[in-house]
């Protein structure tokens, strides 16, 4: 591995490179925060499909992606003197540094909960004026619920054992039940939407991260279904033409196909 000058070496050369760009290259010179937050989205969402793939060569090229938009919105705070990459690396470490008192103060954790709870704490202390209030707006629904539930556990809101947690996923699915029966699609939606977060509240309290086992099986789900219609091109055969029982035949085999791939 590389050694810290090294290191900083290559992030000198990175930011030499940086400046020269946004000196010379028509596009690099056009583009604003707002041009790039897109990019900087499409980039994190590439950054997790490596992840969850678990592709070390490809997480590699996406961290760079995006540590180059790390590197080109410090440039672009620097041409107004709001801030540079200095600026931004001194924050962060500030930062941590009061966020981690049990490392770099007086203060005893007994394990990862009482960090989380010193965590939030800290937040608060900082000015924030709600636990909720760094939830990002934007955030996609199944990944906010997530945030809202390990914000709100941070300082105590929480139920105490995976049991309760269960139970109160069955006591939803019992209501939306009731509402599906009625035929009431308006809180049918509403009791649905309780079943997913009693149920992604359990997934973090058996330390499952949801966003990632849902995305593992939609990643699943498009494999078979691939394997589904190749084998069905093969037999020369369009897929709306063929009927249940023989679509859920080359189903079984993509199935088959998947746990002999990974056993």
């Amino acid at each position: 591995m590389n050694t810290k000058a090294q290191k900083l070496e290559a992030f000198g050369r990175l930011l030499d490179i940086m400046d020269q760009l946004r000196a010379e290259c028509p596009w690099d010179k056009k583009q604003t925060f707002e041009t790039l937050r897109h990019l900087t989205i499409e980039e994190t969402y590439e950054l997790g499909e490596a992840i969850l793939e678990g592709n070390l060569s490809e997480i590699k090229k996406e961290l760079g992606d995006l540590l180059l938009h790390i590197v080109f919105y410090a440039k672009l705070g620097s041409e107004t003197k709001a801030f540079d990459i200095a600026d931004v690396a001194h924050d962060i470490a500030e930062k941590l540094i009061y966020r981690h008192p049990h490392i770099y103060g007086n203060v005893e954790v007994k394990d990862e909960s009482d960090v989380k709870k010193n965590w939030e704490a800290l937040k608060l202390k900082e000015g924030k004026k709600t636990v909720l209030g760094g939830v990002p707006k934007g955030l996609p629904a199944l990944v906010k619920a997530q945030r809202i539930q390990d914000k709100v556990a941070g300082v105590g809101f929480d139920w105490e054992t995976k049991e309760d947690v269960w139970s109160k996923v069955k006591e939803e699915l019992e209501e939306f039940k009731q509402e599906v029966n009625k035929g009431d699609i308006e809180k049918s939606e509403e009791e649905f939407g309780d079943v997913l977060f009693s149920l992604i509240n359990y997934a973090r309290f058996i330390k499952i991260n949801p966003d990632a086992a849902l995305e593992r099986t939609n990643q699943k789900f498009i494999k078979r279904f691939n394997y589904l219609e190749g084998k069905a091109q093969g037999m020369g055969k369009a897929l709306d033409q063929m009927s249940l029982d023989e679509m859920e035949s080359l189903w079984r085999e993509a199935k088959n196909q998947s746990s002999s791939e990974t056993s």
